[in-house]
């Protein structure tokens, strides 16, 4: 193996550049990407317990393009390079027997604290790296971390209070589908919420028996019913604003509502205004759920399993994809997907593009 310019990584070659091309983000704008530009960045060096990624493909997430205007929470300092997941190969290794043992492999990867993955290179934590099976492509790992390992963090979180139903809003998305999808090897009830009755033929198709739109006139009254009726205690919550405060309402003494998304404030700047009678008198609560946290607090060998499993179960995680882009073209590619989300995701290829 060759030698890394530190004495404390290892590199599987000698030709990995000096400088690579990112996209840079310099300004929080609110309704405008005007601040994202291509440009020529140090390539990074991975510390203790990190590796540098070759990225191969990077999706566009809706938590992507939060981020980029600022509503993501836990904002970066910029500049920043933007991009939550992606998949490569990793290149080079810091210390440590987690970053050691992926060297060479080509892995799914999610951005840490640090730069994100819409470049040419990447360095991220070990923990945050899931080896590719052979038969999985670069653009089937590039979307193998965020909603894969959130759906899958919903279940373990309803395993942990007992809840054999659960609430999913925005449910018709990639990461509501593959909740359902899940849930249902897991014997657990969803109750979906969408907004439209082709969002509800979607769920349908997946087998989804219980859905509500929450546009109906009489979406509070229905939602109150099925909780009861199907014994809902716990809610996952995409959506926050107004929202959180009608499942709340449904729910329960003691229900909880676990807020992972912000598309009111996002899209509305709605944000969630709600009594305190609920909370004191029946003891409901509201908490936040936020997947790096969630990551950083599981033990590795949990981490290792769950990845192997979800590999397994690879027909539910699969995501359709509308457009690949290479780097110059992220504006383009972006303005494609926020046209038609649920055509599938976006791709940025930093690498050549197939075919």
């Amino acid at each position: 193996m060759a030698k890394a310019s530190t004495a404390t990584s290892t590199a599987i070659t000698s030709t990995i550049p000096a400088t690579m091309r990112a996209l840079v983000l310099h300004a929080y704008d609110l309704g405008s990407y005007g601040s994202l530009t291509l440009e020529e960045r140090p390539t990074p060096h991975p510390g203790k317990g990190e590796v540098l990624v070759r990225m191969a493909a990077s999706p566009i997430n809706p938590s992507d393009l939060a981020a980029l205007q600022g509503a993501h929470g836990g904002n970066k300092a910029l500049p920043t390079i933007p991009g939550l997941e992606g998949s490569g190969t990793v290149v080079r290794a810091g210390r440590g027997y987690l970053a050691r043992r992926l060297l060479g492999k080509r892995v799914a990867c999610a951005a840490g604290e640090g730069d994100g993955a819409w470049a040419e290179y990447m360095v991220t934590s070990a923990r945050f790296c899931s080896p590719l099976p052979s038969d999985f492509s670069d653009e089937q790992g590039a979307v193998r971390i965020v909603n894969p390992y959130t759906a899958w963090a919903h279940l373990q979180i309803a395993r942990q209070a007992g809840a054999h139903a659960i609430i999913e809003t925005a449910a018709a998305g990639a990461l509501g589908q593959m909740v359902n999808q899940l849930a249902q090897r897991r014997g657990v009830r969803v109750l979906n919420i969408v907004r439209r009755e082709a969002q509800a033929e979607t769920l349908r198709g997946l087998g989804a028996k219980h859905i509500l739109n929450s546009e109906a006139p009489d979406f509070d009254d229905q939602l109150r019913e099925q909780c009861q009726r199907l014994g809902v205690r716990l809610a996952f919550d995409a959506v926050a604003g107004s929202m959180t405060a009608r499942l709340l309402a449904a729910l329960p003494p003691h229900g909880r509502v676990v807020v992972f998304g912000a598309l009111a404030e996002f899209y509305s700047g709605e944000t969630i205004n709600m009594g305190a009678s609920d909370l004191i008198f029946n003891e409901k609560r509201i908490e936040g759920f936020y997947l790096p946290l969630w990551v950083a607090q599981q033990k590795p060998l949990a981490l290792l399993s769950m990845q192997r499993q979800l590999y397994r179960l690879g027909d539910l995680t699969q995501e359709a994809i509308q457009v690949r882009a290479p780097l110059e073209d992220a504006q383009q590619a972006i303005a494609a997907y926020e046209a038609n989300m649920s055509a599938g995701k976006a791709l940025l290829m930093p690498g050549k593009l197939p075919g």
